[in-house]
């Protein structure tokens, strides 16, 4: 990668990751044993949820490539945490093998495993839920006041626990549905204002999203590590036919099944104005404008 001084990795290629602790001597031999064409080092501890090293690697990894580790531990700190990882590169086409763990996303019995994770995950998640709500009622059975006595009486350190609890809950709840909306705003951002994409993502099966939530939610993402900073940069001002371009590759590419006729009533939806101004939109304008899109490189087919 050009920020460590290696190479751009091209397609294909394996890449290892290994997170070196001060305690360790070095990378691990396996990852290099394991015929990886590079092997990134992040000197961080576990707990560190600072990993500018990963982060740079789910910017810059291409399709086709493949994320290898040791074992899952040396990549993330939780099970959501590898779960986002691995959507983040599923996002881009890449791929993810653990050399310890039965977790290779380019193999069916690899992706089942995967799938049980994210369930088990998903399970442990409610019943955690369901054992809190059974603590809170046997409590008042009892006469107990509820709620965290620390954060009653002002405790600093139970105010920062409470907080990195909704912290992770609220992470946990944007990344169940990461893939299904994740991959519009990554095509249509920046060249496209978060007005146009909540338009977008709000007319298919993603919404409901306003302009706001979308910008904190994907400002959380970027916090993490998970996507690139970029999305959150400034629109530029666009001319108009560009501006439309973007737009209709963004719902065609969204939803690829969705007809030109289909498109048109979408755009008509959003109140969007056709080339020449009008308030109809017609399948022949639609495709004028994915032929377009498509010569200028914004779609592919």
């Amino acid at each position: 990668m050009a920020s460590t001084g290696r190479p751009s990795p091209a397609p294909g290629r394996r890449i290892g990751y290994a997170r070196v602790s001060t305690e360790d001597q070095g990378t691990d031999p396996q990852v290099r044993a394991a015929g990886c064409d590079a092997v990134l080092e992040e000197h961080a501890s576990g707990a560190d949820r600072t990993r500018p090293v990963l982060a740079r690697l789910l910017r810059e990894i291409r399709p086709g490539e493949t994320l290898m580790v040791v074992r899952l531990d040396r990549l993330a700190r939780s099970v959501a945490h590898l779960l986002a990882v691995i959507e983040a590169l599923e996002a881009k086409g890449a791929h993810f093998r653990s050399l310890h763990d039965p977790i290779d996303t380019t193999t069916p019995q690899g992706m089942f495993s995967l799938q049980v994770l994210g369930a088990v995950a998903q399970l442990e998640r409610a019943l955690i839920a369901e054992r809190t709500k059974a603590g809170l009622r046997a409590a008042r059975v009892r006469g107990r006041v509820g709620g965290n006595p620390g954060l009653r009486a002002g405790d600093p350190a139970a105010i920062r626990t409470a907080r990195a609890a909704r912290n992770r809950a609220h992470l946990a709840g944007i990344l169940a549905g990461l893939d299904a909306w994740l991959p519009t705003v990554q095509r249509l951002r920046p060249a496209q204002s978060w007005g146009d994409v909540v338009r977008v993502l709000n007319r298919g099966p993603f919404g409901p999203w306003s302009v706001e939530r979308l910008r904190r939610t994907v400002k959380r993402l970027v916090d993490e590590g998970l996507v690139d900073q970029a999305l959150l940069g400034r629109a530029p001002p666009p001319r108009r036919d560009d501006r439309l371009l973007r737009l209709v590759a963004g719902i065609k590419a969204a939803a690829p099944g969705r007809t030109l006729q289909q498109i048109a009533a979408q755009l008509e939806a959003m109140h969007e104005r056709t080339p020449r101004g009008g308030t109809r939109w017609r399948a022949s304008s639609v495709k004028h404008l994915l032929d377009h899109a498509q010569r200028c490189g914004l779609l592919t087919t």
